[in-house]
């Protein structure tokens, strides 16, 4: 649909703007039915709630199922490496889905992140594995880096090319059996991939505690690990960049399904909890509350749509829309899911309603990747907005 005709008055239009379709198709309302009814099976919340209490957060029969069963893997990966194809829409999509369900597995560190980073540096060796599920992999940065941060510096290359140094609070670093690992050398940065089957104790994980009991995260130690070299020097900042932006981008649609899951679950409480003989939910300020729940949801899930579009189409303005996503997504599935938490009352505070793991998933989200502060001063850089200091 056209705009009004442009006048000195309005501001052009930003050059290259995405003009995409941000509705979903039919190929991806089909593909959320099934990732949908998967996970009600296999990770209803008394399941959830359960698993976290254990040693062993990350579910593998159930990445097994997403890998297996559904191939959601292998959506990103192009055909010819064994992937089907499709673009980071229906990947977005697939986190939706698991953002609904706080689903515990490595689907946005194999998946999004290690998988945008083999796209990026034209890898044709794990990416096969990594689609198929065989493997799993990560980006070993901090959980909380952002695409605009500077270089990591905390690992080093010998001159043999061996891998010293320490991550800290690596996300789906648990479960994965292969590390991306960005450090610097000699000649400058580089990214390499790790094989932590081969690499024995030259690579040490140890479990941190994380506000997210759905999303483990791990210190990594390297005492001359051996790496794969997948990129170096300005290509080494290109892809992790991509990395980083493409994970983002993609937060913001998990984001988007976290918030989903407080609006339904509470609107549905609200309507069966009764008090003075009346729907909590008839109450005026009850009412109020879930208006602005959905308005919130509502406007998120345009602007990760808009971001995963980008993407998608590899639109020069990717960083920008996803600094804008990001931006709002961060704190909007904090406040929903907040007002779920209250709106739930009394069995909201208690260990055995799920509602507080949805609420640090969100939490945990809202400095992932970058917290919105930090994307809103890159979405004022990138838009070239003036400075107020």
């Amino acid at each position: 649909m056209e705009g009004p005709p442009q006048v000195t008055t309005h501001p052009a239009p930003r050059p290259d703007a995405t003009d995409a379709n941000l509705l979903y198709s039919d190929i991806e309302e089909e593909l959320r039915t099934q990732v949908r009814a998967l996970l009600a099976d296999r990770c209803p919340p008394q399941h959830l709630l359960a698993r976290v209490e254990t040693d062993q957060v990350h579910d593998p029969k159930l990445w097994h199922a997403l890998a297996k069963e559904l191939g959601v893997t292998a959506l990103s990966v192009p055909e010819e490496l064994g992937g089907a194809g499709a673009t980071w829409r229906e990947t977005a999509l697939v986190l939706e889905e698991l953002g609904r369900a706080a689903a515990p597995v490595p689907y946005l560190g194999s998946s999004v992140l290690a998988t945008a980073a083999l796209l990026a540096a034209q890898d044709t060796e794990l990416l096969p594995a990594i689609a198929s599920g065989e493997r799993t992999a990560t980006l070993a940065v901090p959980f909380s880096t952002w695409p605009q941060a500077a270089y990591p510096g905390t690992v080093h290359i010998t001159r043999d090319g061996l891998l010293n140094g320490t991550v800290t609070s690596v996300a789906d670093a648990l479960s994965a059996d292969t590390l991306l690992v960005p450090a610097t050398g000699p000649d400058g940065p580089a990214l390499h991939a790790v094989d932590l089957t081969a690499a024995g104790d030259t690579v040490t994980r140890r479990a941190v505690v994380s506000l997210d009991l759905t999303r483990p995260l791990a210190d990594l130690d390297l005492r001359s690990a051996p790496g794969t070299v997948l990129a170096t020097g300005e290509d080494a900042e290109r892809v992790l960049r991509q990395a980083l932006t493409a994970g983002a981008a993609l937060l913001a649609s998990e984001q988007l399904g976290v918030a989903e899951w407080c609006l339904a679950t509470t609107t549905a409480y609200v309507k069966d909890r009764h008090q003075f003989g009346r729907p909590v939910g008839s109450f005026q300020a009850v009412k109020h509350r879930l208006a602005d729940m959905w308005i919130a949801v509502t406007q998120a899930r345009a602007m990760a749509r808009n971001a995963v579009a980008a993407l998608a189409d590899a639109s020069p303005q990717q960083a920008l829309e996803t600094a804008l996503a990001q931006a709002y997504a961060s704190e909007t599935v904090v406040m929903v899911a907040e007002a779920a938490l209250q709106l739930h009352g009394g069995i909201g505070f208690t260990w055995e309603h799920p509602v507080h793991l949805y609420l640090k998933r969100a939490k945990s989200t809202s400095i992932a990747l970058g917290t919105a502060d930090r994307h809103r001063a890159a979405l004022a850089r990138l838009a070239d907005l003036p400075s107020t200091q």
